[in-house]
């Protein structure tokens, strides 16, 4: 009878297999969500509860907020059922893309909110393999719930594309900050490094690692203070985010030539040339390594410490002008990082004073002895950071001030031309007919999310977004 078993299991066909599989993760999602529901109603629950008490509210008070919060819930709960889709949004401009999709403007048509709405190919998803990247940043960006993370607020899907709603966070990005700027100072420096600590510190309490923190993913908000993004890469505990990315970094490395050139030059030519191939890099599938530790390289594990190295980087970057690693080619630059002890120098001609040398040799150093491999607070109190008050700094005004004009103030943003990301199209996209990606959709199943505050804060536009359209 075992023997029937096995032969049975074994002779199973993949079209069964899948079968079989899609019915395990649909049953899962379908309980997982039940209960996660009922959790996240008993902590809000919770929370309002401890904010009446912090105010010292009277009996009758704390009836009326409770009755308003209740109605709340009601509301929250008939949204959900509501079906959100591509027609609930207006597009108003492209404002960011990358390999696998584009990001824009939008804006939500009953409420005119303002979001950031990014959109992947699901094609491309799964043709790259990205399909376990693509549940981790949905699956973080549900459970985040911090200031120093950029807020989703809603995620969808149609047959086409994957939707993820986010705040639109006016400021741009620290590397459109960094291509305006020859070089930052010490001390804004340091207020931004700073910021990017406690951004990292909250991502890795909730278990995750970010793996590609790099100027592209801290954005800046309306008062110029650091949010994190992208979590394309992130890896957390779960079994749906495990995925090899990092595989043929270190192929066809480049001629004698190109390496000789690039060495050669001096640090303003070097940040001119890493200024002008930057933006490519940025929109490409290849990336930049140079903001990558030599251990995730190496494929024999590596920790959350790998993120202080990316920071390592960046503020090198900020003070010199250019990353430590860079090169005209990818597979340079990865010898480089593999190299780090005889490549990491700092250029005479663009003087720094010695706690920021010494900092950047903390972040950029063995894994063993990387500055926070005992905790966070070691970096927080390095002498660096003398002077920071970590518990207001997002209190206090940013090193460089942000000026937002109006509810789509897209001015620190880069140009891009319009696409036809949105567009239905009968033709096959990638190496995907239709009929593959509607036998592949399973995979996505549990993509759609519906956050409470942005169900139930129908009125509640930021100040900085109240004073109209250019």
């Amino acid at each position: 009878m075992a023997m029937t078993g096995h032969s049975s299991c074994s002779s199973m066909s993949n079209h069964t297999k899948e079968r079989v599989t899609m019915a395990k993760v649909t049953l899962e999602n379908f309980y997982s969500n039940l209960i996660a529901q009922h959790e996240e109603r008993e902590m809000r629950q919770q929370k309002l509860e401890k904010v009446m008490d912090q105010e010292g509210l009277a009996d009758e008070e704390k009836r009326i907020r409770r009755s308003q919060h209740a109605r709340k819930e009601t509301e929250f709960l008939r949204l959900k059922r509501t079906r959100l889709g591509l027609e609930d949004f207006e597009s108003l401009k492209v404002i960011g893309r990358g390999a696998f999709g584009e990001v824009r403007l939008v804006q939500k048509k009953d409420t005119g909110h303002v979001y950031a709405m990014k959109i992947l190919r699901k094609a491309d998803m799964l043709e790259k393999e990205q399909v376990g990247h693509i549940r981790a940043e949905r699956d973080i960006l549900v459970e985040a719930d911090s200031l120093w993370v950029v807020k989703m607020f809603y995620s969808f899907q149609d047959k086409m594309n994957l939707y993820l709603i986010m705040e639109f966070l006016p400021g741009g990005d620290m590397m459109t900050l960094l291509m305006k700027k020859d070089t930052l100072t010490e001390e804004a420096t340091q207020f931004y490094i700073a910021e990017t600590v406690l951004a990292i510190d909250s991502i890795h309490q909730l278990g995750f690692i970010h793996r590609d923190i790099k100027p592209d993913n801290l954005l800046l908000d309306s008062r110029g203070h650091v949010k994190l993004s992208d979590f394309g890469l992130c890896t957390g505990l779960k079994r749906a985010h495990r995925t090899e990315f990092y595989k043929n970094l270190n192929h066809s490395l480049p001629s004698d030539l190109s390496k000789q050139t690039f060495q050669n030059m001096n640090s303003k030519r070097k940040a001119e040339t890493w200024k002008r191939n930057r933006r490519q890099l940025a929109f490409s599938t290849v990336g930049t390594p140079d903001y990558i530790a030599p251990e995730v390289f190496m494929q024999n594990g590596y920790n959350k410490l790998c993120d202080w190295w990316s920071l390592g980087v960046i503020m090198y970057e900020m003070l010199i002008g250019y990353p430590p690693f860079c090169s005209e080619t990818p597979q340079e630059t990865y010898r480089k990082v593999m190299n780090w002890r005889e490549t990491l120098t700092f250029p005479p001609e663009v003087p720094i004073s010695e706690k920021a040398k010494d900092l950047i040799l903390r972040f950029c150093c063995e894994e063993d002895h990387r500055i926070g491999a005992t905790g966070v607070e070691v970096i927080k109190s390095d002498p660096f950071f003398e002077g920071v008050d970590y518990d207001h700094i997002r209190e206090r005004p940013a090193a460089i001030p942000i000026e937002i004009k109006s509810i789509d103030d897209t001015s620190n943003f880069d140009e891009f031309p319009d696409s036809d990301i949105l567009t239905p199209t009968t033709a096959p996209v990638s190496n995907h007919t239709e009929a593959d990606l509607k036998n592949k959709d399973w995979v996505f199943i549990n993509y759609t999310y519906k956050r409470f505050e942005g169900l139930t804060a129908r009125g509640a536009i930021p100040s900085y977004m109240k004073s109209g359209k250019r």
